[in-house]
């Protein structure tokens, strides 16, 4: 392998001479430092030998482009610069293609989860049993619509008072009606 930084200008001013050798050595220097550029951007090994391929056969139709007076690699770079977007934009099309409609799993989402098999009918007999207190709050908050700060304001309570009387019917509710 050559060490001098115009080594690859060099092959492939050989290579567009026509020296095939020149043209073999020049694509195996590049394609080793390009699988290091592909590698620190691609997860996949397969993804990064199957476009290095890509690039290297859009070098091998692109080299009468190149111009001998100017640096190789930036001009390599820019190939495969180009020729990454283009794999990434397709990629990514394909996973947005294949991709599960969120509506769809929304949808299915709220109607198994709202859906409950109590009610505050089915259990309206359980809840008159409460403390007086605590049924009343939970019958203002779950049948009448009220909040906890305006069930305090009618009872003349504490909002967190009626937050913790409410807490506590839930548990005793809870502990009926897993009997």
């Amino acid at each position: 392998m050559i060490d001098r930084t115009d080594s690859f200008e060099v092959l492939m001013r050989q290579s567009q001479n026509g020296d095939q050798q020149a043209y073999a050595s020049l694509l195996k220097q590049t394609s080793l430092f390009l699988h290091t550029f592909l590698a620190n951007r691609l997860r996949y090994t397969n993804e990064v030998d199957d476009l290095l391929q890509e690039i290297l056969i859009s070098i091998h139709k692109a080299r009468h482009t190149y111009d001998s007076n100017r640096p190789y690699k930036p001009w390599v770079y820019a190939i495969a610069k180009f020729r990454l977007q283009d794999y990434l934009r397709a990629h990514y099309s394909d996973q947005l293609r294949q991709a599960i409609d969120l509506e769809d799993i929304e949808e299915n989402f709220q109607e198994s989860v709202t859906e409950t098999a109590i009610s505050f009918e089915s259990i309206s007999g359980e809840i008159k049993k409460l403390p007086e207190k605590q049924a009343a709050i939970l019958q203002l908050m779950h049948q009448e619509g009220y909040t906890a700060k305006e069930i305090a304001e009618k009872m003349g309570m504490n909002e967190s008072a009626v937050k913790v009387a409410a807490h506590r019917a839930y548990k005793l509710l809870r502990k009926k009606l897993e009997k």
